[in-house]
């Protein structure tokens, strides 16, 4: 969808600014303060069904480990009650799992955050609740009689919520008969859903990330949502979960931004290339990747930062996995300078960077829910270089408003080497990167002539009229004007 050049999204500002880190509640700390569960031992392989025990209080106490990354804002995967361990199964929208610490615990998570000047953005499960929702319970048990009838999509009775050997009767995400859709036409089910937004916004969070609202097929629901949700904090970002053309919800009117799935896939296309683990992604959320070359990949990136408005794309959540992919490092054969060199490029590139939890010490990760690992949290265990690596590039990222908020203008792109400009009236920052194995020397054709630093080896790099750039195999360099 070509953006409409008439309307002028209006987008969080700080957001431009943001470093993102993505938190799945059930598996990042386990503070000890939430007891008397049976619950796996931490840093087992994960199931689809067991708890791990990582609660709210767990990610307060490793507050000074996300702030220590550069990070400014964390997203967190669902917190409110729910029998699953992922939370997308929510049973009550106004209480925090009490196995996560409860209300108690979120407040005193955002209150910390708040004074560390980190944002809190939550997940919204809009679409479908569960069979341990309220008033799905009260339709399960009063049938035809339910107050809450016209909240669901019923086709026929009786109800079969668990007996996969008869149709549900009702409609449900997917097919998945624990998740029964909402009829978000129903004037009582809108006003619910709007006022959880409000609810959780007055209590002090920053945004809401949306679980797939493309299947709320309805612009005016999310119109109503922006418009009680920014009305009670302007600045709130709200990002929706689109893996595709996401214009329609990108005008103005509904969502900031989306998650960037199509940056995540040309990241792995082009610094995986020869790594990549087909099988995997084909079994994971991103589907099949083909390899790019560096002309391919330019050009994609190129069409990416057109794709809507400069003030969506300012915002767009640039992420290289998520929970509902591999992770990255697994999805490229474990090639640990495949995830370096796209780490650089998300954190040089339009938009706002997200870090999922353990990628900055190198956690691999297949399909769900593999990619939903316990975090390690002895220090032995972790990818020091990687870790140093993230740090290096958030510190460059906020000392440079070029990085932040510049332009992104390809200036040589050729097979293994791709150099490119953020440009910024405050001055430029230029990025060559060498996905060959060899050292290559690269030209500084568009590079405005001087001295820069790199941020990456912290030498002084001198750039003429005639200069080539060295960069190593395998590696990048960040230029960023001298002191």
């Amino acid at each position: 969808m070509t953006p409409d050049a008439s309307l002028s999204p209006q987008t969080p500002d700080w957001v431009k600014d943001a470093v993102f880190y993505q938190i799945f509640p059930d598996r990042f700390a386990r503070s000890g303060r939430v007891g008397g569960m049976n619950l796996q031992p931490w840093g087992e392989a994960p199931t689809f069904h067991k708890y791990m025990g990582g609660d709210l209080w767990g990610v307060l106490d490793k507050l000074d480990h996300i702030q220590s990354l550069g990070v400014t804002a964390i997203y967190f995967c669902p917190v409110f009650q729910s029998a699953s361990n992922h939370r997308y199964h929510t049973h009550n929208y106004y209480e925090v799992d009490p196995m996560l610490g409860g209300n108690e615990a979120l407040r005193a998570l955002v209150d910390a955050c708040h004074v560390r000047g980190l944002k809190v953005v939550l997940d919204g499960v809009f679409n479908h609740a569960s069979r341990g929702f309220f008033q799905f319970n009260d339709l399960l048990e009063q049938g035809p009689d339910s107050a809450y009838r016209d909240w669901f999509h019923v086709e026929a009775w009786p109800l079969q919520p668990y007996d996969d050997t008869r149709p549900a009767n009702y409609v449900s995400w997917w097919g998945n008969r624990a998740l029964p859709k909402f009829n978000t036409g129903h004037p009582g089910v809108r006003d619910f859903l709007w006022d959880v937004a409000e609810h959780w916004i007055r209590f002090g969070i920053d945004g809401w990330r949306l679980d797939v609202p493309n299947e709320i097929d309805d612009d005016s629901f999310w119109q109503e949502f922006r418009r009680r949700v920014k009305g009670l904090n302007p600045d709130a970002y709200i990002v929706g979960e689109i893996w595709g053309d996401a214009g329609r919800w990108l005008q103005g009117d509904q969502f900031d931004a989306v998650m960037n799935y199509h940056f995540a896939r040309s990241c792995l296309a082009f610094f995986g290339a020869n790594m990549l683990d087909h099988p995997m992604n084909e079994r994971s959320g991103v589907g099949r990747v083909e390899s790019m070359n560096a002309e391919t990949f330019a050009a994609r990136m190129v069409e990416v930062t057109q794709m809507y408005h400069p003030e969506v794309v300012s915002v767009q959540l640039n992420l290289l996995d998520s929970h509902d992919t591999a992770r990255y490092l697994s999805a490229v054969g474990g090639d640990r300078s495949a995830f370096r060199l796209a780490t650089i490029f998300q954190f040089t590139y339009l938009g706002t960077p997200c870090i999922y939890y353990g990628d900055e010490i190198g956690l691999p990760g297949g399909p769900d829910p593999d990619c939903r690992r316990a975090f390690p949290w002895d220090e032995a265990q972790w990818d020091h270089d990687t870790l140093n690596l993230i740090r290096t590039l958030t510190a460059a990222r906020h000392a440079s408003r070029a990085l932040q908020r510049g332009s992104f203008e390809v200036l040589h792109a050729q097979a293994e080497e791709l150099v490119y400009a953020r440009k910024h009236n405050s001055g430029a920052a230029y990025v060559a990167m060498n996905t060959a194995p060899e050292p290559r020397e690269l030209p500084s054709r568009g590079v405005q002539p001087g001295r820069y630093r790199d941020v990456l080896s912290g030498q002084t790099v001198e750039v003429g009229e005639n200069t080539t750039l060295p960069v190593p195999g395998r590696w990048a360099v960040v230029l960023v004007a001298s002191d």
